[in-house]
């Protein structure tokens, strides 16, 4: 077996939402933090939607799927994306 940092994110994130306890964002993350990746868009967390709704102008947080097109315009990049939001999540 690969260990999952060899592996594609998709798989990579399969792989770890597989153990128990571990869900798509935690998956996320850990690809993100742990193994920076550089495009992975962590649909539904809380301060990166706060900050997009506040970035974006838009009148409610955005739900999943808004969420997915608006990280669509940050590909490959998506990961630095977060970072920023996450930024300005905590400058606000």
């Amino acid at each position: 077996m690969e260990s999952v940092g060899e592996l594609d994110d998709d798989v990579a994130r399969e792989e770890l939402m597989a153990i128990p306890g571990i869900g798509r964002w935690t998956a996320d993350i850990y690809l993100l933090s742990a193994l920076g990746r550089p495009d992975v868009w962590p649909v539904g967390d809380l301060a990166l939607g706060v900050a997009l709704q506040r970035v974006k102008g838009l009148s409610n947080r955005p739900n999943a799927m808004e969420f997915e097109r608006l990280g669509e315009s940050w590909r490959p990049w998506r990961s630095a994306a977060a970072h920023i939001l996450w930024h300005n999540y905590l400058s606000a």
